[in-house]
C-alpha cells in the first residue's frame, strides 16, 4: 500500500498547475498575435517581416518553455 501512494505523489507532481496553464494561455496568444502580425498587407513592411518572427521566437523560444518548466509553489 505505502508504494501506490508514493507513485500517487509522484505523478501528482508531474501535472501542470494553474500557473503553468496562464504561462502556457500567454504563450498561445503570443504565437496567434506573432502570426496575425505576420500576415499584415505589405509583405516586405516591418511587422511582417521583423516583428512578426521577433514575437514568435518569444513565444516559441521562451515563454512556452517557461510555461513547461515552471514549478508550482505549493
Amino acid at each position: 500500500m505505502a508504494k501506490v501512494a508514493k507513485n500517487q505523489a509522484e505523478v501528482q507532481s508531474f501535472t501542470f498547475g494553474k500557473r503553468n496553464l496562464y504561462i502556457l494561455t500567454v504563450g498561445i496568444i503570443t504565437i496567434i498575435i506573432g502570426f496575425i502580425l505576420m500576415a499584415q498587407p505589405p509583405v516586405n513592411g516591418f511587422m511582417s517581416r521583423t516583428l512578426a518572427p521577433i514575437v514568435l521566437v518569444i513565444a516559441y523560444l521562451v515563454i512556452i518553455p517557461i510555461s513547461i518548466l515552471a514549478k508550482n509553489k505549493e
